[in-house]
């Protein structure tokens, strides 16, 4: 493990140093301005200091872990090397098959709990998996006194609508939500293929992942899918969706609804991230709002148990069940035994490339 020397409590950030710092995919934005004027910035660690969501810090890398690349702002996997500066966004993390993770209280040493671009504090972990890489904060990023958060740079808001979508009415476009049973159950495949699919179809589409950990590989999904326009939260100036207050999670996908909708998009197709069961997908789908801004929604489920429970409960909070799919449609011995249990059609993942199966599950006019 390196030794890092002790940091001074202001640096100055010089274009040379802006440089060398390994920006992550969560901190584009503000990495964007970083370059472009370096000098109206600062590095600042304080004793007093108490890091929020969002906050921007600069740390180095003392050990490397489960994660040994970091997303640039164009989502290239860069190798990390220890003794490396990185600037990387506090956030919390929710992954059952790795992490669960909270900002922590101070600037003291901390872990890398996504490729992305997120450090926290592990709580605890996967047993399959290696311990987080380990950082050590320089400090926080600052701009005019003023920490630095995602949302200062964020081109969307979910409290104010871009002039595009301040002109949307009533109208809009159908809107299909993929939800799954889990993390890995294959969620963004399924949304990638329907997307693909729609386009095959004739359709312009337009995507976005609502909830989630902040990384670049499901946005780059849709755009290589045919989707012509993406965002997801970090859009909107969040590095994750997990433990947020409720409110923002409601405005968030109401926000995304109708930046996507103004679009000119004949179609919106928004992902839902991780299972059912997780604290914002469960109270979203108890939530009037969603079936207000949702027509239907496509489930993906690694297994035939898993398929049904899923659609008992989307049936019982009186959503459009469109259809199911996911790794299950990988097996066709799964497949038959979820069909044989569900009322739902299972339709196979990448069935919905095809632009006539894509373009039945819209909803009905």
């Amino acid at each position: 493990m390196a030794v890092i020397a002790e940091a001074l409590p202001v640096q100055g950030i010089d274009a040379a140093r802006v440089r060398a710092i390994r920006a992550a995919y969560t901190t584009r934005f503000v990495a964007a301005e970083l370059q472009r004027n370096p000098q109206d910035f600062q590095i600042v660690r304080r004793a007093q200091m108490v890091p929020a969501p969002g906050d921007v810090v600069i740390a180095t890398v003392t050990e490397l872990g489960k994660h040994t690349r970091l997303q640039s702002a164009v989502s290239r996997r860069q190798l990390m090397f220890v003794g490396q500066e990185i600037m990387v966004v506090y956030g919390h993390r929710y992954a059952p098959d790795q992490f669960l993770a909270h900002v922590p209280n101070d600037l003291g040493p901390c872990q890398l709990v996504a490729g992305g671009g997120v450090a926290s504090k592990v709580i605890e972990q996967h047993a399959s998996i290696d311990k987080a890489t380990a950082l050590d904060p320089v400090g926080l990023l600052m701009r005019h006194g003023k920490v630095v958060n995602l949302t200062d740079f964020a081109p969307l808001d979910i409290n104010n609508d871009s002039p595009q979508a301040a002109q949307l009415g009533q109208v809009r476009p159908p809107v299909i939500a993929v939800l799954g049973t889990s993390m890995n159950s294959g969620k963004s495949t399924t949304l990638g293929c329907l997307v693909n699919g729609l386009v095959n179809a004739g359709l312009n589409v337009a995507a976005g992942k609502a909830t989630g950990t902040g990384a670049g590989n499901d946005p780059n999904l849709f755009t290589d899918a045919g989707a012509f326009s993406v965002c997801d939260f970090t859009d909107f100036g969040y590095p994750t969706t997990y433990r947020l207050d409720y409110e923002t999670v409601r405005s968030l996908l109401v926000a995304m609804i109708r930046e996507q909708s103004a679009t000119g998009a004949d179609a919106v197709i928004i992902e839902i991230a991780d299972g059912l069961f997780q604290g914002e997908t469960s109270r979203l789908l108890a939530d009037p709002i969603f079936a207000e801004h949702v027509d239907r929604v496509l489930f993906s489920a690694q297994d035939a148990l898993g398929a049904q429970a899923g659609e008992r409960i989307l049936l019982e909070a009186g959503l459009d069940l469109a259809a199911v799919s996911g790794v299950l449609t990988a097996s066709p011995l799964a497949a038959q035994e979820a069909q044989s249990q569900l009322s739902t059609p299972v339709i196979g993942t990448f069935d919905l490339c095809q632009g006539e199966v894509a373009a039945s599950l819209l909803p009905a006019k």
